[in-house]
């Protein structure tokens, strides 16, 4: 496997850290989740998916993620999607399907209408969570938890991933300004949504109103009854394998 990782810096001198594989386009780019990074099972299983098939394959990590530069807390949705594009466009200036994860998936989506279906072949989304910090989050909060936000600009949350999520006004600010539901969502290339019905953290009719807010007619959503939101399972991974082959072109 001859994959290739580097850095680049932002304007700012942040590091952004990213790991490329060279093969055929378009280049499939894994858009990791809320904390997670490029190091993950699923980020690896398409690595090694598209070395097998020869396919080109690009993984990074936004900033204050994994080995990238920055603090986590200054990050927002905005943030971390310029991230993404950055990379993106270094790395993988063509054809792209994107393929995002939770977080990812917004940030997939959010992309997708930027660059339009002519540049984005297809966006797959595992768990999608678009709006999750406006449509998901706040109704998880105590009004301790509001009014340490309004005092104090963070909160942090327990986590069953590890340790305690810092969680910012910033960022919930930030979110608002790259709400994507109820739609429309101005792409119309193919889109796979895949869900866990048994998922704590995005319940599955959220993967509905994706749907509804896609216009396009090649959107189909895949319910898995029980598997949950990390869907990296074996059987999770070779759906997810078998979805990215089955786009089209």
């Amino acid at each position: 496997m001859n994959e290739i990782r580097g850095t680049l810096s932002r304007s700012d001198g942040v590091t952004l850290a990213w790991a490329a594989l060279p093969g055929a386009g378009p280049t499939v780019v894994f858009l990791g989740g809320f904390r997670s990074d490029m190091e993950g099972s699923k980020a690896l299983h398409l690595r090694d998916h598209c070395a097998a098939g020869g396919r080109a394959f690009l993984r990074l990590d936004y900033s204050g993620h994994g080995i990238s530069g920055g603090e986590f807390e200054d990050g927002t949705i905005g943030t971390w999607t310029e991230d993404a594009a950055l990379v993106i466009e270094a790395r993988a200036p063509g054809p792209v399907v994107l393929v995002g994860s939770s977080m990812g998936g917004w940030i997939a989506l959010l992309l997708a209408r930027r660059w339009g279906a002519g540049r984005v072949r297809g966006v797959v989304g595992i768990a999608a969570a678009p709006d999750f910090t406006e449509a998901l989050m706040p109704g998880e909060f105590t009004e301790a938890d509001r009014a340490a936000l309004e005092r104090d600009g963070v909160i942090r949350r327990p986590s069953e991933y590890g340790e305690p999520i810092p969680i910012t006004r910033r960022l919930l600010e930030d979110g608002r300004n790259h709400l994507l539901l109820p739609g429309p969502i101005p792409y119309e290339g193919p889109v796979r949504l895949l869900q866990g019905m048994a998922d704590p953290d995005v319940p599955w009719r959220h993967a509905l109103r994706i749907v509804e807010a896609l216009p396009g007619p090649d959107t189909m959503l895949t319910l898995v009854k029980d598997s949950d939101h990390r869907l990296s399972r074996p059987q999770d991974l070779a759906l997810l394998s078998r979805e990215l082959e089955a786009l089209p072109g």
